[in-house]
């Protein structure tokens, strides 16, 4: 599913913006979740899993410390709009509780193509706090 996600952005937005490797993302998940820096929660129907989020711990001192952020969460698009992506952010917020965090922080893909996304989350109780994701390959 995160190739699912990765293409859905890279469609949307026409810019090959991820570099996207089944076999090389399931060893880098696997080892980030064997290490206890990345937790993974997949939302099923009957066995077919349908969505999944992920979440690893940050630090800043305008998060006063410890906090979550979100890099994945996907719904399948035959599955949106049924409270999938609502339970799976339950589950990042307990998840996120448990360890004493104070928030949860996440990005949405580029605006206004994903205007949708951001109101999902605004629903969700989350507020806008800054600007736009930037990266730097080194």
């Amino acid at each position: 599913m995160v190739g699912e996600l990765l293409h859905e952005i890279m469609r949307v937005i026409d810019v090959p913006a991820f570099d996207f490797d089944h076999d090389s993302t399931a060893k880098r998940l696997s080892a980030f979740i064997d290490d206890g820096i990345y937790d993974g929660f997949v939302a099923f129907d009957d066995a077919k899993a349908i969505g999944f989020a992920t979440v690893y711990q940050s630090h800043s001192l305008y998060g006063n410390g410890a906090y979550g952020t979100i890099p994945e969460l996907f719904v399948r698009p035959s599955h949106r709009s049924r409270g999938i992506g609502k339970q799976l952010l339950a589950a990042l917020a307990g998840n996120a509780a448990g360890r004493g965090w104070t928030m949860l922080e996440v990005t949405t893909p580029p605006l206004p193509s994903f205007d949708r996304t951001l109101s999902f989350y605004e629903r969700s109780g989350f507020e806008i706090t800054g600007g736009r994701k930037l990266k730097l390959k080194l």
